[in-house]
């Protein structure tokens, strides 16, 4: 979905929402699993089949004990190791998966 496009309409002082706009409960931070074993971090957006990630990072180390879950939940570690590649553009069907990551824990992080 566009960033572009609207999210509600108000007809005769009732608003309507666009149905599925809302965000998910964590937030829209998405660790991507990609083919050929791209993995990235970023601010998730999805126009039909068009994905992208905003303020994105290639996540080149994860540095955790517990796998990519650990950074979802908790952020990056002393041994995270994460290179800035800004905005990425690829098609759904390259997804392999896609872990909603806590806002609070990389919202500083993704500027």
């Amino acid at each position: 979905m566009s960033k572009d496009s609207p999210q509600t309409v108000t007809v005769d002082g009732t608003v309507y929402v666009k149905q599925g706009s809302e965000e998910p409960k964590n937030s829209n931070i998405k660790i991507v699993i990609l083919q050929r074993g791209w993995v990235m971090i970023g601010r998730w957006s999805q126009d039909g089949d068009n994905c992208s990630l905003d303020n994105a990072y290639v996540i080149r180390t994860w540095g955790t004990t517990k796998g990519l879950g650990e950074l979802a939940l908790d952020g990056k570690t002393s041994s995270t190791k994460l290179d800035k590649v800004g905005h990425v553009e690829f098609n759904i069907l390259t997804v392999v998966a896609a872990i909603s990551a806590k806002e609070e824990k990389w919202s500083n992080e993704l500027v």
